[in-house]
């Protein structure tokens, strides 16, 4: 893939902290990453929320739903979410990335980025429910995006990961106390 080229062969910049993240490519095949992608776009009842963002109300440039365990209640935004129970084919991706993440996960904030204009913003997810040092697992699906992380007191220390469809990425350690991430706007339409 052109794009990749000024990275390592995983997608990802040089000296990506593996503390700090672990990369797996290609965790789920393309005809797996297919169905899900597919069904997902189809039955998920996506929503695209109101968030606050400098005194003004705007709708958030991505879809977003939440899935989980009974009584998994999250707050992010000033937002209060409660999970719509776990689907079948959530239930086979939460099951096949929890040996390689080491945890059990109770929920998953699901995005759907429709275009190159959709993203989110800096951030980190440090929010109380999650605890001290979350393990957060992300798996992609469709065309690929970039993602960022960038050192909250030294912005020179960044890194890029190019998330490729069926891709599985697990932030860990201090990442969300000292690190903010993105999925910022695509320059490829």
């Amino acid at each position: 893939m052109e794009q990749l080229s000024f990275f390592e062969p995983s997608g990802q910049s040089a000296g990506l902290p593996n503390d700090l993240l672990e990369y797996h490519a290609r965790f789920f095949n393309t005809a797996e990453s297919r169905i899900f992608l597919d069904t997902f776009i189809n039955t998920i009842p996506w929503v695209q929320e109101d968030i606050q963002m400098y005194g003004k109300v705007v709708k958030t440039p991505r879809l977003t739903v939440w899935y989980g365990d009974k009584d998994k209640e999250y707050i992010y935004s000033d937002t209060n979410h409660y999970p719509i129970p776990w689907t079948k084919e959530l239930l086979l991706i939460k099951e096949k990335i929890e040996p390689v993440a080491g945890v059990k996960f109770n929920s998953v904030l699901m995005n759907y980025y429709r275009d190159a204009n959709d993203s989110v913003a800096w951030h980190s997810d440090d929010e109380y429910e999650l605890g001290v040092n979350p393990i957060i697992a992300s798996v992609s699906f469709g065309q690929v995006r970039r993602f960022d992380i960038r050192h909250k007191q030294d912005r020179d220390r960044k890194y890029s990961i190019y998330l490729e469809n069926g891709s599985l990425l697990i932030m860990k350690g201090d990442l969300q106390h000292n690190w903010v991430h993105q999925i910022p706007k695509s320059t490829n339409r």
